[in-house]
């Protein structure tokens, strides 16, 4: 029985006495864990994720070519309304009929009446946007999804797919971003910050790049664990949601101490002075 005082109007989750803090979900109201559980390349099972939605990261993030919706579909079993469901829909699959279809498997998939946020994985240019949008609008129409995201879109491409939509709004943009991978800071973090559309950070840790080495990065992530008393990912991972309240991070761990690691990264703050060293060292 997992211990909760959950709600989706929450800015903090109290779950087996740790803090989770949320943040808002564009401007839908809904707030969401600062650290959710990504599941690209999940090879962990059930536990590891039942023990992140534990801790309050109870935001799930899959897709339908990750292959991982059944086992988030698993491990939400009885616990449904207490977790954020993201997932998405492949590019070659934004007609509107087969838009229609991946999402219906999905839900079966996931086991689940609705998914919490549906969203295009990579944009393509090969399909009308708005046809692709008619059929993201119907779905939250009929009450399939609740929001309505998009992935690896650029700030013109999250543009044309606003201006595609007529009643609903892109609440977030999920991009890769991390200490060495930057490039979203110069254009798309000030474009969401401006529209309130939340970053959802994928591979927020460069899928492991940054934990080893002797560089000089990894001194200043060594120096900074010894004197906040956390890990060199918690550091990691701690930068990249401090950075804008709009940023929220989705890291990938198969194994039950990485996810409490990964949580553990939540509820305290980088002072401004090291976010900025950290800047300087990374850029």
């Amino acid at each position: 029985m997992i211990e909760r005082t959950y709600r989706r109007d929450a800015k903090e989750t109290l779950l087996k006495g740790k803090i989770m803090k949320r943040k808002p979900l564009g401007r839908t109201g809904v707030y969401i864990p600062e650290i959710g559980l990504g599941t690209w390349k999940y090879r962990g099972g059930i536990e590891p994720l039942r023990v992140g939605i534990s801790l309050g990261a109870n935001m799930i993030d899959t897709a339908e070519m990750y292959g991982t919706e059944d086992i988030v579909g698993r491990a939400i079993d009885g616990i449904r309304d207490d977790v954020f469901v993201a997932t998405k829909v492949s590019p070659q699959h934004f007609h509107y009929d087969d838009l229609i279809k991946s999402a219906e498997t999905s839900l079966k998939k996931l086991n689940t009446n609705v998914i919490d946020l549906y969203q295009l994985h990579w944009p393509n240019p090969g399909i009308p946007i708005r046809e692709t949008m008619k059929a993201m609008e119907d779905l939250v129409k009929w009450g399939k999804i609740r929001f309505i995201g998009v992935s690896n879109f650029s700030v013109r491409q999250m543009e044309e797919a606003s201006a595609a939509l007529s009643s609903n709004e892109i609440v977030s943009n999920q991009v890769e971003y991390s200490l060495v991978e930057r490039g979203i800071e110069s254009d798309l973090i000030p474009y969401c910050v401006k529209e309130k559309v939340t970053i959802i950070a994928y591979s927020p840790l460069a899928r492991g790049g940054l934990l080893g080495g002797s560089s000089r990065g990894s001194k200043l992530l060594e120096e900074l664990s010894r004197k906040y008393g956390k890990t060199k990912a918690q550091i990691a991972l701690n930068w990249v949601i401090s950075k804008e309240e709009n940023i929220v991070a989705i890291p990938k761990a198969d194994r039950v101490e990485h996810v409490k690691e990964d949580c553990g990264a939540s509820g305290w703050k980088l002072s401004e002075d090291d976010i900025k060293e950290l800047n300087k060292v990374f850029s």
